[in-house]
């Protein structure tokens, strides 16, 4: 004998199965919901350039002054560089028109094929470029390197802590010169580490280095030297001693431009 709470449950099993054998069989036919309009997402807000090597915070280049406009910096830089290098020096090396501008296309260019000669910071090297031999066989001549003497000369006796002091306060300026290259989130400090790390690499090839003149410039004869980054290149035309004097100023600045906490 069934119970009689038995069939009240059978009953309710069955009704709550019939409900749902329904539901299967015609949910398709169940008109969808109505759209919900969703408004899209906010853009995401523009995000700090990643830095690696931070700038220190401090009161270096303090006496320089209050830090222009990256449009109007021209003078202002110029005379921040004649109080750390001769006034003589900067005023005969350097291109006096969008000076950081030139120096971050520049600094920036060394690890990279090719430099835009138009955007030099500096004057052309003078005199002309000597190699030895002829057309069939070239080699770098060593009476080039003098060519290079004078400058290098001005910048073995740089103090470079107080060149990174100008960097430092002046750092505003050359931010906006980076990013204004199209890299709205790089960090110019830390691309002037990687250039610096490049350049402290280049080989010493033995001498003499083979050239050959396939157009108008002479080139490496050697594809692994021709290949080479453009600062690479122009320190081996530079010659090995004046090259090292250029290599051990730029760690020099190197270890003071890193000094800051090191992010990760």
């Amino acid at each position: 004998m069934v119970k009689k709470w038995l069939v009240p449950a059978l009953i309710l099993i069955a009704v709550i199965g019939a409900g749902a054998w329904y539901f299967l069989v015609y949910r398709t036919e169940t008109p969808p919901p109505a759209a919900v309009n969703v408004p899209p997402p906010p853009p995401p807000a523009p995000s700090e350039p990643a830095t690696l090597h931070p700038i220190p915070d401090g009161d270096e280049g303090k006496d320089l002054g209050p830090v222009p406009p990256l449009n109007d910096s021209d003078t202002t830089i110029l005379t921040a560089l004649g109080k750390v290098a001769p006034p003589s020096a900067v005023k005969h090396y350097l291109i006096p028109e969008n000076i950081v501008r030139r120096l971050v296309v520049t600094i920036d260019a060394l690890a990279r094929p090719k430099l835009a000669p138009q955007k030099l910071p500096v004057e052309p090297t003078p005199g002309v470029f000597v190699v030895d031999g002829d057309e069939l066989h070239a080699t770098l001549d060593a009476r080039n390197y003098a060519r290079y003497r004078p400058l290098v000369a001005v910048v073995r006796d740089l103090d470079m802590q107080r060149v990174a002091n100008v960097y430092f306060h002046f750092y505003p300026l050359f931010q906006d010169a980076y990013q204004s290259l199209g890299l709205p989130n790089a960090y110019f400090n830390d691309r002037l580490v990687e250039v610096i790390d490049v350049l402290e690499k280049t080989p010493q090839p033995a001498e003499p280095v083979d050239l050959v003149r396939p157009s108008v410039m002479y080139q490496f004869a050697d594809p692994a030297l021709e290949g080479l980054p453009a600062g690479q290149k122009i320190l081996i035309r530079m010659g090995p001693e004046n090259a090292s004097v250029i290599k051990a100023k730029l760690a020099e600045l190197r270890a003071i431009v890193t000094a800051g906490p090191l992010k990760h």
